[in-house]
């Protein structure tokens, strides 16, 4: 059984895996995760930290994860090894709900995240080497593909000097406990504005930003 299909569907039934995991155990598997991410940025996991990974969860969990569980037709015959999916899932999903702390995951959700994620970004790094601060209050900062800090560019004006408008707006939308949340409203189609908020950071009409994004926040 490919491992990282099995890592899918731990993905997949989280909401029943994950309170079942001692503290312990999530913190190993956490770990081992780590090392998945970075083998799959190789392409490869010469060590085999996905079978341990999995291993775990079946010494842990056999009823979920104990042999005979999982049937070959129950994942993608064709599938890329690293690429193997459970209902819309796959392994670097895991992750996600395990390292990141977020439920951007799955068929739905995770293609919400990987919309957000194409947007144009900077790199944490990338804002260290110009002299900015990635950890500065109000600004989306989200993890990319692998755990990597990512920061939409429209948030900066030049270089990695931020909009003050975008950090208004991003503390209406309390960015800082949801970014997802903030990046989606940024690029997505806004009925009030009539186009997508940030195609209007530097124009006449940014003006009209915090106040749609305040009607928003006091209308939930």
């Amino acid at each position: 059984m490919n491992p990282y299909a099995v890592l899918a569907a731990a993905a997949a039934e989280w909401d029943t895996v994950g309170p079942r995991l001692d503290a312990d155990v999530r913190e190993e598997l956490a770990v081992l995760l780590a090392r998945v991410r970075a083998a799959a940025r190789l392409e490869a996991d010469p060590a085999g930290t996905a079978e341990r990974a999995v291993e775990l969860l079946r010494t842990r969990l056999p009823d979920r994860f104990g042999p005979g569980r999982f049937a070959p037709t129950a994942f993608l015959p064709d599938a890329d090894e690293l690429d193997a999916t459970y209902l819309g899932f796959r392994a670097e999903d895991l992750a996600v709900l395990l390292l990141d702390g977020h439920r951007m995951v799955g068929p739905v959700l995770g293609a919400v995240r990987e919309r957000l994620l194409a947007a144009p970004a900077v790199d944490g790094d990338t804002v260290l080497r110009a002299g900015g601060d990635p950890y500065a209050p109000g600004l989306v900062r989200l993890r990319g593909e692998g755990g990597v800090l990512r920061l939409p560019a429209f948030q900066f004006s030049e270089g990695t000097l931020p909009w003050l408008t975008v950090l208004e707006v991003n503390e209406v939308l309390r960015a800082d406990t949801d970014p997802w949340g903030a990046a989606d409203w940024w690029l997505s189609e806004n009925a009030w504005l009539g186009t997508e908020p940030v195609r209007l950071l530097g124009t006449p009409d940014d003006r009209r930003l915090a106040a749609t994004a305040r009607h928003l926040v006091e209308g939930e």
